[in-house]
C-alpha cells in the first residue's frame, strides 16, 4: 500500500444536543453502555491510517468530556458549528483531516478507508447513502434521482479546508464543511456511506442507536452449596420458604441467587461472588442475596449488556420446589428486569445419593445468557 499522509480525526462534540431532550448533551448520553462520544473517538483512535484525534468540545464541558473520553485532547468550540470546526482545524497537524459529528456514533472502518482513498484524487470527500423514500414538498412528489443523504466523516486536505474557512462569507453559516470547499471551486468525491452513520438527534434515535449495536452473545455457568441447619431461615430464589431448617451461610445464604450471580459474574470474567463480596467481611453477614444479584447485574450493563435469559437447578430433597417455582421466577425477573419468560427454574434430586440426598445440604448450579457490544 502507498504511504498516504498524515491523518488527523477531529470530533465535532461542542453542540447543545437539545433536540435528544436528555439530561446532558446527547454527545455525553449512554448508547451500550458508553457516551456517544466515546463511540466515536474509539472508531478512529483505532484505525491504522489516523494519527492523532482532536474532540472539539462546548465551553464548559471540560468535565464532562474528560469523563466521556478521558486524558484525550480537545480544542474548546464556538457558538456555531463552523466556528468549532475552525478552531478544531488551528490545532490540526495532520496533512489530511477527518471532519466527523459526534452524533453519529458508529464509524465502520471501511468508510474511513473509501473517504482517505478518494483524497488521493480530490481535495474532500465525503459518504452519501441514496434516498430511498419518496420525498414531497408542499404534497407534490419531488424527484429522488441524484438525491443523496450527507454523512461524516468527511475527509479534506487540511490545506484546502483551512482556505475554505479563511475564505467563507461572515455571518453565512455552511450545512457542513464539503459546502464550503465545494464553494470556492474545490473537487469534492462522493462515496459510499453506511447506515451505521446515521445520526442521534432526537430521543428515539437513542433506541435506533443501540439496535444498531454489533453484539456478541456470551454463557456462563455457576455454582453453589449451603448446609441445612436447624433455627436458620431458608431462603432460595429469593424466597422465603416455611421449612423446619435453613441454609448457613454468612449472608442469607440463599444457593440458587449465589449459583446465579457466579453465573452472571462469568459472562464478564468479573471473577466470582468472593471476589466481590469477601464471606471474611462482617459487612455482609446476613445480607440479603438479591443485592448480590443485582450488583451483577449493574456490572453487565455498565458494559452496556444485556440480560437475556437465566436457568436455575435446585437440587435437594426437600423442600418441595414446586410449589415456590412461580414465586421464585417472580423474584428473579423483578430483580433482574426480565419478563418471566427469561427466567427458568427446574429441580431435581440425587435419588437420595450424597448429601443433599441425606438432607445436609442444598445445591444450585446456573447458567446466564447475555450479550455485550463487541
Amino acid at each position: 500500500m502507498t504511504d498516504r499522509p498524515s491523518t488527523t480525526a477531529l470530533i465535532v462534540a461542542a453542540g447543545s444536543g437539545s433536540r435528544a431532550g436528555g439530561a446532558l448533551p446527547k454527545q455525553y448520553a449512554m448508547v451500550a453502555g458508553k457516551p456517544l462520544v466515546a463511540h466515536a473517538y474509539a472508531a478512529f483512535a483505532g484505525h491504522p491510517a489516523v494519527g492523532e484525534v482532536v474532540v472539539v468540545i462546548a465551553p464548559g464541558a471540560e468535565a464532562l468530556a474528560a469523563a466521556a473520553l478521558g486524558g484525550v485532547r480537545t480544542v474548546v468550540g464556538g457558538a456555531t458549528r463552523r466556528e468549532s470546526v475552525a478552531r478544531g482545524l488551528a490545532a490540526v497537524s495532520g496533512a489530511r483531516v477527518l471532519v466527523h459529528d459526534a452524533a453519529r456514533p458508529f464509524v465502520p472502518a471501511a468508510v474511513i478507508d473509501r473517504v482517505l482513498a478518494a483524497l488521493d484524487e480530490a481535495e474532500a470527500a465525503m459518504p452519501v447513502l441514496a434516498v430511498a423514500d419518496t420525498l414531497v414538498r408542499d404534497g407534490a412528489v419531488v424527484p429522488r434521482d441524484g438525491l443523496a443523504r450527507v454523512q461524516t466523516p468527511q475527509g479534506f486536505r487540511t490545506d484546502s479546508l483551512r482556505a475554505a474557512h479563511a475564505g467563507w462569507p461572515a455571518g453565512d453559516e455552511a450545512t457542513d464543511d464539503a459546502q464550503m470547499v465545494r464553494r470556492l471551486g474545490g473537487s469534492v468525491a462522493l462515496v459510499q456511506g453506511d447506515a451505521m452513520l446515521d445520526k442521534v438527534t432526537h430521543p428515539d434515535d437513542f433506541a435506533a442507536a443501540e439496535a444498531r449495536v454489533t453484539r456478541e452473545t456470551r454463557s456462563a455457568s455457576g455454582f453453589d452449596v449451603h448446609r441445612l441447619e436447624a433455627g436458620e431461615e431458608l431462603w432460595l430464589g429469593g424466597v422465603l420458604i416455611p421449612h423446619d431448617k435453613g441454609l448457613s451461610g454468612h449472608s442469607d445464604a440463599d444457593v440458587g441467587l449465589h449459583a446465579l450471580t457466579d453465573a452472571l459474574l462469568g459472562t464478564i470474567a468479573a471473577g466470582d461472588i468472593g471476589t466481590h463480596f469477601p464471606p471474611s467481611d462482617p459487612q455482609w453477614k446476613g445480607a440479603d442475596s438479591a443485592q448480590f444479584l443485582q450488583h451483577a447485574a449493574t456490572l453487565i450493563a455498565d458494559k452496556g449488556g444485556r440480560i437475556d435469559f437465566v436457568d436455575l437447578t435446585l437440587i435437594c430433597e426437600a423442600p418441595k420446589i414446586g410449589p415456590h417455582r412461580e414465586a421464585m421466577r417472580a423474584r428473579i425477573g423483578a430483580l433482574l428486569g426480565l419478563s418471566e419468560d427469561r427466567v427458568s427454574i427446574k429441580a431435581t434430586t440425587t435419588e437420595r445419593l450424597g448429601f443433599t440426598g441425606r438432607g445436609e445440604g442444598i445445591a444450585a448450579q446456573a447458567v446466564a445468557t447475555v450479550s455485550l457490544p463487541r
